[in-house]
Order: C-alpha cells, then sequence, then structure tokens
C-alpha cells in the first residue's frame, strides 16, 4: 500500500522522536520542518520528461525518460543533509500531444509518484561515480498531485544532487527532473 503524505500533517518529533522543530514558510513550497540539519539543495521548479529525453535511449543520471512527454504546473521542494527530502508536486500529467492517446491528456495514470535523488560520489578508482536512492511509493491523485515527506539514506558525499520524480515501485523512467 502506498504511503501517503501530506506536507504538515506529521509532526517530525512524532516520526524521530524529541526533536525541537520550527515551521517555515517557503513560496510555492510544501511545509517544511527546519530539523537543524543544513540543506544541500532547495528548488522551486521541476522539469517534465519531453521530446527525445523521453525516449529510453537518452538516461538522466541512469534513468531513462517516461517513454511519452508529460507536463506539470509546478513543483518545488529541498533536500537537507541528514537526507529529509520534501517535494510538492501540482499537475504532473501526460502532456496533450499527438504521441499521447487522446483519453490519457492531462491525467495522471500512476496512483503513486517516487522521488529518485541523484548524487555523485568518488569511486574506487577516484572517478565520480552515479548513486541514486529512491523513497517509498507516495499516493498521488488523478490530477498529479502529490506531497512527498520522506527520509533517503544519502551516499557521503552527495555532490552536484538531483531530484527526479518517477512512477510507483516497479515502473520505469523519470517523469520530471530538477531544473529548467
Amino acid at each position: 500500500m502506498p504511503e501517503t503524505a501530506s506536507a504538515g500533517s506529521i509532526a517530525l518529533d512524532d516520526v524521530i522522536g524529541s526533536v525541537s522543530t520550527k515551521t517555515i514558510a517557503v513560496p510555492n513550497a510544501a511545509q517544511l520542518v527546519n530539523t537543524g540539519s543544513a540543506l544541500i539543495m532547495k528548488f522551486d521548479t521541476l522539469t517534465p520528461v519531453d521530446g527525445s529525453l523521453a525516449e529510453s535511449a537518452n538516461t538522466v543520471r541512469g534513468l531513462s525518460g517516461g517513454g511519452l512527454p508529460w507536463a506539470i504546473e509546478s513543483g518545488s521542494g529541498s533536500l537537507s543533509l541528514d537526507g529529509h527530502l520534501l517535494v510538492r508536486i501540482r499537475g504532473l500529467v501526460l502532456a496533450a500531444r499527438p504521441e499521447v492517446p487522446a483519453s490519457l491528456h492531462g491525467t495522471n495514470p500512476f496512483p503513486a509518484f517516487r522521488i529518485v535523488v541523484s548524487c555523485l560520489r568518488a569511486g574506487g578508482n577516484g572517478a565520480l561515480v552515479v548513486a541514486n536512492v529512491s523513497t517509498g511509493d507516495f499516493e498521488a491523485s488523478p490530477g498529479g498531485h502529490s506531497e512527498i515527506d520522506a527520509r533517503v539514506s544519502l551516499p557521503h558525499p552527495c555532490m552536484a544532487p538531483i531530484v527526479l520524480v518517477t512512477g510507483p515501485s516497479g515502473t520505469e523512467g523519470w517523469l520530471a527532473v530538477t531544473g529548467r
């Protein structure tokens, strides 16, 4: 069963024990709970998979594109050094394009989304290697809305992190990624 999350619905100290928390406002983002851990990244844009990036031959950090073009209203979030990940997704749906069946235009066919945090780290020979870590599944509406509040085990160090939104466990391909 997918994990459901709603920003602000669970006090952090209910999850990890007695911790002093402070809620801060971030425009266009889920409520963030400041646990005292430094932010690695904060983002206010997600770019949907589109064009040639939707094809499986074109990968981002080892993940293929979602196969069909997607559109998004907005996406924002943050990642802390301790692996606390908050992501707010609005309107992540299949694009109204000829390659998408007309009956699926503007819909999200997935009951859940996952987040993959992709970092670079030093490999055994000193070369940079990709290290991807994933959340579990979080409920997503047919309109493509989801709130993700999770902890991931980040590699150390986690250099040049990016966040990718994927379908639920068992599906392949990314649907949106941080950046423009």
